[in-house]
């Protein structure tokens, strides 16, 4: 005869509860070796390393959905930091068109070339898989259709080019990718609700302006993701202000172009 009948079924009951917990317990996304590998990569700058605790490299990726053999059109890349990991993570069957605009026509002599760094790395025997692309009369035109498009930072200053049309740039976004195509865009916070205003002035973008100007040229909007969050960032002052530079609060968009 058991002599703890109500102890046994009460422990039979937890055991259960556990059991069906672990069983039904979200796990967490696996890294890809691809894009370990291409954070890992020897030739990356010290300086961006140092910047990759902010940054989130992988788990951007990750979201993202990089894969090997993609190609990948960066929209305004800076200096590379996010150029390098494409070129590692998509291999050597993959390829990435760094995006950039042309130097103004009007542009003193002695005016620095803001692309310089962006072709020196596509030039660099290390990434053979970049190649520099101009945007053309303010709209995105690639080589070929590519699988995803993706804007570091600085779509805000879309706002900011003289005369630029958000929804034409948009829609050459849209034709530029193969159908599934992403677009991906990760920007600076600014507080919900207003919109475009702090474009110029903080470089900031409110995540809801974003969703409704790509969408409007015909991206369904699939995720975001708050991995690059930072709640103690009250969103009101300039990115490049040293009380917040390197640690704003940021959203990441991803965007698809219908398959059909």
């Amino acid at each position: 005869m058991n002599r703890y009948p109500l102890i046994s079924a009460a422990s039979l009951l937890v055991a259960l509860a556990l059991s069906t917990a672990c069983t039904h317990a979200p796990s967490a996304p696996s890294t890809p070796d691809s894009i370990a590998a291409a954070v890992a990569d020897t030739n990356r700058p010290a300086a961006d390393a140092q910047r990759d605790a902010n940054r989130k490299p992988v788990d951007t990726l990750v979201f993202a959905g990089v894969h090997p053999g993609e190609q990948i059109g960066e929209l305004v890349p800076g200096g590379g930091y996010f150029t390098r990991i494409f070129s590692k993570a998509v291999g050597p069957t993959g390829h990435v068109y760094a995006l950039v605009p042309p130097r103004p026509a009007n542009a003193p002599a002695n005016a620095p070339d803001r692309s310089a760094a962006i072709r020196a790395l596509a030039a660099d025997a290390n990434y053979p898989n970049i190649s520099v692309v101009e945007l053309t009369a303010g709209k995105v035109t690639t080589p070929v259709p590519v699988d995803m498009i993706f804007t570091g930072q600085n779509y805000h200053d879309l706002h900011n080019f003289p005369g630029l049309d958000i929804a034409a740039f948009n829609k050459s976004v849209f034709d530029s990718l193969k159908p599934g195509g992403l677009f991906i865009v990760l920007d600076h916070s600014a507080p919900a609700g207003s919109g475009v205003s702090d474009t110029n002035t903080l470089h900031r973008i409110d995540a809801a302006s974003v969703k409704t100007e790509v969408m409007a040229a015909g991206f369904e909007f699939v995720a975001g993701s708050d991995i690059l969050a930072n709640p103690a960032d009250p969103r009101t002052a300039n990115v490049f202000d040293p009380s917040i530079r390197g640690k704003t609060d940021q959203f990441i968009l991803k965007f698809r172009k219908p398959k059909k």
